[in-house]
């Protein structure tokens, strides 16, 4: 099996991507958006607005109309199943490792700190550093969800 899982469309925003050699940063900034959040886009994980469609096109070079067809207003995606588990490319793969190991340890430290809950997916953002580090430079990768408490006596 191939991975990700793209559509032709999709393809084609990676290739002219590849081809204007923009960075998913300079495609945020085209945006109004951050980094992590166009990548999404483009990987069909996020819905745009259709602001962000137009200016993508431009940025892209890819007919509005395209973009509009496969990710306009009837566009909801449909998150997560990009992948087989666990990953085979080493870089998900350690963010599965990551949650095998550290999983239950991060679960915990969270309900000590906030009580009976879950940190949102939803009212999330993530962003990615680099950390320049004489032993090697250093991948520092920050989730920021907002924590929602399970209700009582429903």
């Amino acid at each position: 099996m191939t991975e990700p899982k793209l559509t032709s469309l999709q393809t084609r925003m990676f290739q002219a991507k590849a081809k204007l050699k923009l960075s998913f940063e300079q495609i945020g900034e085209k945006l109004g958006c951050d980094e992590i959040y166009a990548a999404a886009i483009f990987y069909g994980q996020a819905k745009p607005s259709d602001e962000e469609l137009k200016k993508l096109s431009e940025v892209l070079n890819v007919p509005t109309q395209h973009l509009m067809e496969e990710m306009g207003a009837h566009f909801f995606p449909t998150r997560g199943g990009l992948m087989s588990l666990p990953p085979q490319d080493p870089t998900l793969y350690r963010f599965f490792e990551i949650m095998q190991v550290f999983g239950y340890p991060l679960k915990a430290v969270i309900h000590e700190k906030f009580g009976d809950g879950i940190m949102s997916a939803i009212d999330f953002k993530a962003h990615v550093d680099k950390v320049e580090d004489p032993k090697g430079d250093r991948v520092k990768i920050t989730l920021d969800g907002k924590f929602l408490p399970y209700k009582k006596g429903w």
